[in-house]
């Protein structure tokens, strides 16, 4: 959805009954930012990914691990920015189990960055429940999602090619095909 269709959804509030006026704000408040994303975020694509360090939290039988970016190179690797009170997050969260484990053994990663904004507690007990087998990071400071082009909407992914440059940015969820076949694209041959 674009700016006209935003445009013409605030123009259509005029004459739309209450119960609905609210879907339709949320709408269009979407469309204006990812608009507005898409516009300010072509020139971050084909770069290498931001020079940062990762800090895994601890549970189950998974320890706090500590690795930056430069220690990725060699693989392609999906920074997933997220939150435990985004519906979207949530529910694209099996389908990230899935694919990780499809391809983890090929040379893929994800790394699952809860926003600064999340309860650590909240975050460790999703991880948890879910059993995500991927790392999960927390934010604490905000920094990870400043360094990676100052992400306010979750979810926001990054996938990153084997040399560390970041190919596509992901705003919404993500559907598993397009995922798929970009790792595809994006892995040596065999």
């Amino acid at each position: 959805m674009g700016l006209n269709m935003a445009i013409l959804n605030i123009v259509t509030l005029i004459t739309v009954p209450k119960n609905t006026m609210m879907q339709l704000i949320r709408v269009t408040i979407m469309a204006l930012i990812v608009s507005l994303s898409a516009a300010c975020s072509s020139e971050f694509l084909q770069k290498p990914a931001p020079v940062v360090s990762f800090k895994t939290i601890q549970y189950q039988t998974k320890p706090s691990t500590v690795f930056d970016m430069a220690s990725l190179k060699g693989q392609v690797t999906l920074v997933n920015f997220w939150a435990t009170s985004c519906t979207t997050c949530v529910a694209e969260m099996p389908m990230l189990a899935k694919v990780y484990s499809d391809y983890a053994y090929k040379g893929y990663r994800t790394i699952a960055v809860a926003m600064d904004y999340d309860s650590i507690e909240f975050v460790r007990n999703f991880a948890v429940s879910r059993a995500l087998p991927f790392d999960v990071v927390h934010d604490t400071d905000g920094s990870l999602a400043q360094a990676f082009n100052q992400v306010k909407v979750t979810p926001t992914s990054y996938l990153i090619d084997l040399q560390g440059r970041i190919v596509k940015r992901y705003l919404g969820e993500i559907k598993e095909t397009d995922l798929t076949q970009a790792i595809d694209s994006l892995l040596p041959k065999k």
